[in-house]
């Protein structure tokens, strides 16, 4: 009789079953157990051949679980001779009794945060381990991972609430009631669905205002639940020696990433009466309330329900149901999420998004579908013939293959990911997970799953057929005609036919300037783009071409159509889904021939940014840009679902969203929609949302970095820094190219250290923050840059700190100053930041305006500046007659209006504080005129000069390189501001 197998025999066996990619790692993983094993005494030869073998199996399948083990031999080697804890499921009153237990002997937040993670690792690796060997189906895995946080989240709030009443006193109502924390689980949490390694979204509020009962030192609830919560998400998602328990999201609650941490009902409910929105009620259909007392729980869900279940579901919420569906297909596109099984084309969200849409259309008549639950409400769908049973066949088949996938994904590291393994390994280790041979199988019924669910969320909320479809599909308006064009233009691309007949057609079909279209032609088949594309985007080129010639033939100018929508056409050769965009959306496609006719710079800008076509879909919301409070909403919704820690996403944000709102201020400028102050206005907007939101991400990658500067209170954020806009920012006069001018102010202790582990003096981090503000707004990425920023006049200019102090920036401007430093003031505003450095900024403008001057000395230095840029500009221009006929900086031209309002601000704001409320030449000038300041001249005309000529700059901005604008265009404004200038000054500068 042979002797019984050692350990490593039997684990050696195990993993020669294994690819040889994988045996080198499986070995070096049990080694370490091994040796761990071996250092505590413990010998894994008394272990069954089973036991050993099931070791290796899951390890195979899981990184995770492998290195976890390493750390946890002694429990490993208890389920070795009891392996009830890895094949059972735990309820989740056993879980909550085995935290509290582990945490009744805890004595700091600490010992709390070891705790935590050391309980959480061996939960998870028994619910991975569960469901890689199928002893638990999807539902399961799920229902035990949000158990799992529901308890953790629930044990961790009581100690730490208890550790604050302790320090603080207990919060308590006006009334004198005790108050609670209740937390809300958002998403996959409050559906009950947390994968294997999924982010929580959590929400915070409590009951009422009020104060703790602290003998000596009470604190206001809100304060008091700020810290709570504050602590509880460090308890939860801060990363040490044993990892974290959850990553914890904030940024579904109101306002986002710059509300308040915690609300009282009062404000939720205001909140989400008058300023939700559509995605809101979206996202609170998941909603699940977590902690607190039953009756505030009830009372918290009274106010809930109502905001997301209407009792009648108007127009615009199916409306706006087609957009956030548009939103996604949109987004599918511009990132290709062939490897996102979750926000691919037919992944998980499009699944989701049927369910949830369901709802909102149905909840607030049929109560049974107020769930949160995916899997149940799709039953009810069916049940109730809301939805086909077909599709919800499909839809649920298909939600349970890519859920077990993605915890197959998530299971190989614990990392919170959706995409598709690179690694050929990764890939076989996920298809061994969900019970294939290999991954080729495993792809194969994935591509089926996905392109079922791709069909039905196409043909959901399908979009109403106008009535001009058929024409439409024809690519014209003539029916017959449309397609006789295009068939022809089709005949000619696929015959390649020689320039003569090109030039033939073009004229035949009414094209002008036929050689240019020819030559658009030959240099788009000679690009190297074209040469490698692949056969399908071949054939959506050929689909398209036919189509674009047979719109552009439509316009006033369809050579010049045609060939700046050309160049679009070769920058997207390589993405032709854009191609399929127009092609399917020809509506879309006559808009941007309408707009490329226009404006040359449209087409370049969309060259430049295809990824912006997605807004030509919404001819409205194109012509129609957003208020300014939308606009802030608008683009923090963009930056609401990405990772805080993904830089390079939050920035290629940043960009698209600019690039698409300069789309559509340019298509309301050139359609007569906005007058020219109101461009001017917009673009502003735009590039202050963009700043504030740049300055709040820099500021939250600084704290991750080095804490927050000393001295900070706890209801503060970006907190001591502001912006301060200079020039055409400060002045709310942007066109669309403009370059910011900028300053950046700090106000806090000089001495002081920042709060983190990698403490640094508060004035260095103030510095590194300015440095990241500037690199989120001028960095070019592939999506190109936000802005040029330019940051010359600071004090001392390029030789100064980056960043000033409020002491030093009030001393330079009193002691050091020049005199054009203070005109560059009049037009400097509070852009973003901390608003109270803003207040200190003005305070000090004010007192810096105001100052009483020599009538003399001032004209003379002002005049002499004047005259310095004069010749800066002779040197730019190498020609005399050009510098002096440059719109902005010629003889009458826009600077020398700007000079004459400055002027009249700093010699007269001493008696009149008036002239310090704006920042914006128009009101500057109107105030003087009101007030007399320049006594009996006519300041009104000088303003329409300036309108007249600003609006000059904008449609040269807005043309090609071909156009020609200057002061000798405009003899009548050029003298009004000569007579003003000389009238001011007494010399006359302009040259007859």
């Amino acid at each position: 009789m042979s002797a019984p197998s050692s350990a490593s025999e039997v684990v050696s066996e195990a993993i020669s079953h294994f690819p040889e990619q994988l045996q080198s790692s499986l070995k070096k993983h049990w080694q370490l157990i091994a040796d761990r094993l071996s250092e505590q005494s413990l010998n894994p030869d008394d272990w069954s051949s089973e036991f050993l073998t099931s070791v290796v199996t899951i390890m195979s399948r899981s990184g995770f679980v492998a290195e976890s083990l390493a750390k946890m031999v002694s429990e490993l080697n208890d389920w070795a001779f009891k392996d009830t804890f890895l094949h059972l499921p735990r309820s989740v009153d056993d879980m909550r009794a085995a935290l509290s237990q582990a945490l009744g002997s805890v004595a700091s937040e600490t010992e709390l945060l070891s705790q935590l993670r050391l309980f959480r690792r061996t939960e998870m690796v028994r619910i991975v381990w569960r469901d890689l060997a199928g002893l638990a189906d999807l539902s399961d895995t799920m229902s035990e991972v949000s158990n799992l946080a529901d308890v953790c989240i629930e044990e961790t709030l009581n100690y730490l609430y208890g550790c604050l009443c302790d320090q603080h006193g207990t919060p308590r109502s006006r009334a004198g009631e005790s108050q609670h924390m209740l937390v809300l689980g958002m998403g996959k949490l409050g559906a009950h669905e947390l994968n294997v390694s999924s982010d929580i979204d959590l929400i915070f509020a409590y009951p009422e205002t009020g104060e703790t009962d602290h003998p000596s030192k009470p604190i206001d609830n809100h304060r008091f639940f700020t810290k709570l919560g504050q602590k509880l998400i460090h308890a939860l998602d801060h990363v040490d020696g044993n990892g974290f328990v959850f990553r914890v999201d904030m940024r579904l609650r109101p306002y986002g990433s710059a509300g308040a941490l915690a609300l009282n009902f009062s404000a939720f409910e205001d909140y989400y009466q008058n300023q939700g929105r559509e995605w809101e009620r979206f996202a609170m259909v998941k909603a699940r309330i977590l902690t607190g007392p039953p009756e505030d729980r009830d009372a918290l869900q009274r106010i809930i329900l109502p905001f997301v279940y209407r009792r009648y579901t108007d127009f615009s919420s199916i409306e706006a149901l087609r957009e956030m569906k548009r939103l996604i297909m949109s987004e599918v596109h511009r990132k290709g999420g062939d490897q996102n099984i979750k926000l691919g084309s037919g992944g998980i969200r499009e699944i989701e998004f049927i369910a949830q849409a369901c709802q909102l259309i149905h909840g607030g008549r049929d109560h049974s579908l107020q769930q949160t639950g995916l899997l149940p409400v799709f039953e009810l769908l069916r049940e109730h013939d809301y939805l086909p049973t077909e599709w919800v066949d499909t839809l649920l088949a298909a939600n349970t293959f890519l859920r077990d996938m993605e915890h197959a994904i998530q299971g190989l590291d614990d990392k919170q990911t959706q995409l598709i393994p690179g690694g050929e390994l990764e890939r076989e280790q996920v298809a061994w997970s969900l019970g294939y041979e290999d991954w080729a199988s495993a792809y194969c019924d994935l591509k089926a799953h996905r392109e079922q669910v791709a069909n039905l969320f196409a043909a959901f909320l399908e979009e109403p057929a106008s009535e001009t479809s058929s024409n439409e599909q024809a690519g014209g308006e003539s029916g017959e005609g449309g397609d006789q064009s295009q068939t022809l233009w089709l005949h000619l691309w696929q015959a390649q036919a020689e320039p003569e007949q090109w030039m033939e057609a073009f004229e035949a079909n009414g094209f002008g300037q036929c050689g240019a279209c020819v030559s658009a032609l030959e240099e788009l088949r000679e690009s190297r783009l074209y040469r490698s594309m692949s056969a399908e985007a071949g054939q959506r080129l050929e689909r398209f071409l036919p189509l674009l010639l047979s719109v552009a033939a439509e316009q006033e100018a369809p050579s010049l159509v045609f060939v700046r929508v050309m160049s679009l056409v070769r920058a997207v050769l390589g993405r032709t889904i854009y191609l399929v965009l127009l092609y399917e959306n020809v509506d879309a496609l006559r808009l941007l021939c309408k707009l490329c006719q226009e404006s040359p710079w449209i087409a370049e800008h969309l060259a430049k940014s295809p990824v912006i076509l997605d807004e030509l879909l919404d001819a409205h919301s194109l012509y129609q840009p957003p208020e300014k409070d939308e606009l802030v909403d608008e683009l923090r919704q963009s930056l609401l679902r990405i990772p805080e820690e993904d830089l390079e996403a939050q920035m290629d944000a940043l960009r698209h969203f600019k690039q698409s709102h300069m789309l559509r201020v340019a298509a309301a400028e050139i359609s007569g929609k906005l007058p020219l102050m109101k461009v001017s206005d917009y673009l502003t907007w735009l590039a202050e949302a963009l700043v504030a939101q740049s300055v709040a991400i820099a500021w939250q990658n600084m704290v991750d970095k080095y804490g927050e500067p000393s001295g900070i209170a706890d209801d503060q954020t970006q907190a001591g820094f502001a912006v301060i806009g200079y020039g055409k920012l400060g002045g709310i006069e942007l066109n669309y190219h403009s370059d910011l001018d900028m300053v950046f102010l700090y106000d806090c202790n000089e001495n002081g250290m920042t709060t983190g582990d990698r403490a640094i003096a508060n004035p260095v981090f103030y510095t590194r923050l300015g440095q990241r503000v500037i690199h989120l707004l001028a960095t070019n990425t592939t999506q190109g840059e936000l802005y040029e920023v330019d940051m010359r006049l600071r004090p001392s200019g390029n030789s100064g700190m980056l960043v000033s102090s409020l002491t030093a920036f009030e001393r330079y401007q009193f002691q050091d100053a020049w005199t054009w430093e203070h005109q560059a003031l009049v037009r400097a505003r509070y852009i973003a930041g901390d608003p109270r450095v803003g207040a200190s900024f003005d305070e000090i403008r004010a007192r810096v305006l105001s100052q009483e001057r020599n009538y003399a000395d001032l004209l003379t230095e002002v005049r002499d500046m004047r005259l310095k840029m004069k010749a800066a500009a002779q040197e730019k221009f190498k020609d005399p007659e050009g510098a002096r006929n440059d719109i902005k900086l010629g003889d009458g031209g826009l600077v020398d209006i700007e000079f004459i309002t400055q002027f009249g601000v700093l010699q007269g704001a001493h008696q009149q504080p008036e002239l310090m409320i704006w920042t914006d030449n128009v009101r500057l000038l109107e105030t003087i005129g009101k007030l007399g300041c320049y006594g009996d001249l006519d300041v009104p005309p000088l303003i329409d000069a300036y309108r007249d000529l600003r609006a000059a700059q904008h449609r040269k901005n807005l043309a090609d390189s071909h156009y020609r604008v200057s002061l000798a265009d405009f003899d009548a404004q050029r003298q009004r501001v000569s007579d003003a200038w000389c009238s001011i000054f007494g010399v006359c500068d302009i040259q007859d």
